[in-house]
């Protein structure tokens, strides 16, 4: 049988909620400051910043992150037009700006798995195997493509019980599995770290 072939990374996808259900697309809106100088993608992982906005947040041991970005909306500084797009602009000067960010502590993100855990170009794609459920791995923090406006984070092939990883493997996905044992593709949820989980605050 011929399975869907997974070209590259794109970023974190929600796609159920921990408990089997489905993921129904809810999304918190969060502001977005004027002028932000990076690049946000879709699939990218946020953080909440003093102030109340949101910034995208550095794939590392010390992330705190709030949610993954689905997008933004904006008034848009050359048209005075109300702007709807995949990622957010770095540099945008707009005091309306908003972010939609899957924000629940709860939902399980499919995300590509890659041989590296430095960003390297071009990417090159690997795979986890049934015995990596359960375990944590790393992010990879590949920037993201402003044609598409998707992000292009992805996991390490090197799963560890280290504490610090930021995402725990709780399945792997079988559509586009390579072999028996090699799958490009798994589920995770957040390891620790989540913002809401942050007794300290911002």
């Amino acid at each position: 049988m011929a399975y869907p072939t997974v070209s590259g990374p794109y970023g974190l996808k929600p796609v159920k909620m921990i408990s089997g259900s489905p993921y129904a697309g809810v999304t918190r809106q969060y502001r977005i400051a004027s002028a932000y100088a990076t690049d946000i993608f879709y699939g990218d992982v946020v953080k909440l910043v003093t102030g109340g906005t949101v910034e995208r947040d550095v794939a590392d041991a010390a992330m705190t992150p709030i949610g993954v970005f689905l997008g933004c909306s904006f008034t848009d500084p050359g048209t005075s037009q109300p702007t709807f797009k995949q990622y957010w602009p770095a540099s945008t000067v707009a005091s309306d700006a908003r972010a939609f960010i899957v924000d629940a502590r709860d939902v399980l993100f499919k995300v590509a798995v890659i041989s590296s855990a430095a960003s390297t170009t071009p990417i090159v794609m690997s795979n986890l195997a049934i015995t990596d459920i359960g375990a944590n791995v790393q992010m990879v923090d590949n920037a993201g493509s402003t044609v598409t406006g998707n992000s292009k984070i992805a996991v390490d092939n090197t799963s560890a019980t280290t504490a610090t990883f930021p995402l725990r493997v709780v399945d792997i996905v079988t559509d586009t599995q390579t072999s028996s044992t090699a799958f490009p593709e798994v589920l995770v949820k957040w390891n620790a770290g989540h913002m809401f989980d942050n007794t300290t605050g911002v």
